[in-house]
């Protein structure tokens, strides 16, 4: 079943992850935690001295920085909302593949290819592929398997880009606040869909912050991340889900716009984990090619870093 969802602002805030916002403007992970202090004048300053006296300035800036996105997610929850599209479907694995169901849609199944691990850590790692976490189609039973996309309002990208308020450095911060903000509403969402649409985790009580630290059963791997590097894979995503739902639209290379947007899946196996792809060879390449049903040069373009 698919499902809809549109955020205020204020709702997602909570879920924002500040170390990838700071990391986005030059800081290094340790100023993001500016993102816990309560806004007092006494609280800053406590933390503030907390650095060292070679690291105030910096410390100071990642400060500023920090008020004035707060200014302005203010603004933002004034006019402006962010919007998931996810489903939760009948599912099983074939080898490398994941097929997925749903009777109440025109296309009732389809097949997603999925790639597998050519190196792993060392000799007792498995090559992991994320159709291991879900029930084989050998066992006769069905698992289950969700798909999700998130973004924002696509005028929030270009905030503050020309006109009489153009302002470059408001520019990008809008933008780097937007990729933010939909990451934020993907954590939301998948809390939701935890302890409520999917349900296997209902009694899950964990704060922000140890959502952030990935505490939770599961895993939501994005499109285009180690797990799951092939970008076009969001055709297959896209045609199934609809992302035109949300507003999102698909470049010929499969990224999406606005481009403050994320997609992927969601994965309850208690065992599942993040892992990379690497490199992979010619022959699963080919295997890859065939699954996917496209010309081995078009999967090449695709996934040209990871060969």
């Amino acid at each position: 079943m698919t499902h809809t969802l549109h955020y205020r602002i204020h709702e997602v805030v909570p879920y924002i992850n500040w170390i990838y916002f700071f990391h986005a403007w030059g800081f290094p992970p340790r100023f993001a935690a500016i993102g816990r202090i309560h806004g007092c004048d006494a609280c800053r300053a406590g933390w503030l001295s907390g650095f060292p006296e070679a690291e105030r300035a910096r410390a100071a800036e990642a400060m500023q920085l920090f008020k004035d996105a707060s200014r302005m997610l203010t603004q933002l929850d004034e006019d402006f909302l962010t919007h998931v599209r996810f489903g939760i479907y009948s599912a099983n694995s074939d080898g490398d593949d994941i097929i997925l169901s749903d009777p109440g849609q025109d296309i009732q199944s389809f097949r997603l290819p999925l790639l597998r691990q050519q190196h792993t850590a060392g000799p007792d790692h498995p090559y992991l592929c994320l159709s291991d976490f879900v029930r084989p189609l050998s066992q006769g039973l069905p698992d289950t398997t969700g798909i999700f996309a998130a973004t924002v309002d696509k005028e929030i990208e270009h905030l503050y880009e020309t006109g009489p308020y153009a302002d470059n450095f408001k520019h990008l911060l809008a933008q780097t606040l937007a990729d933010r903000l939909a990451e934020a509403s993907a954590e939301k969402m998948h809390r939701e869909v935890r302890t409520l649409f999917w349900g296997y985790a209902p009694d899950e009580q964990l704060s922000a912050e140890e959502m952030l630290e990935e505490k939770f059963t599961g895993i939501r791997p994005a499109v285009g991340y180690p797990s799951l590097p092939d970008q076009s894979v969001n055709f297959l995503l896209a045609e199934w889900l609809d992302f035109a739902e949300i507003g999102i639209s698909l470049t010929e290379n499969g990224a999406m716009s606005p481009h403050a947007s994320v997609s992927g899946l969601m994965l309850a196996h208690p065992s599942s984990r993040y892992f990379s792809i690497g490199k992979i060879g010619e022959d699963q390449l080919e295997d890859y090619a065939r699954r996917r049903g496209l010309p081995i040069e078009d999967m090449r373009r695709f996934l040209a870093a990871n060969l």
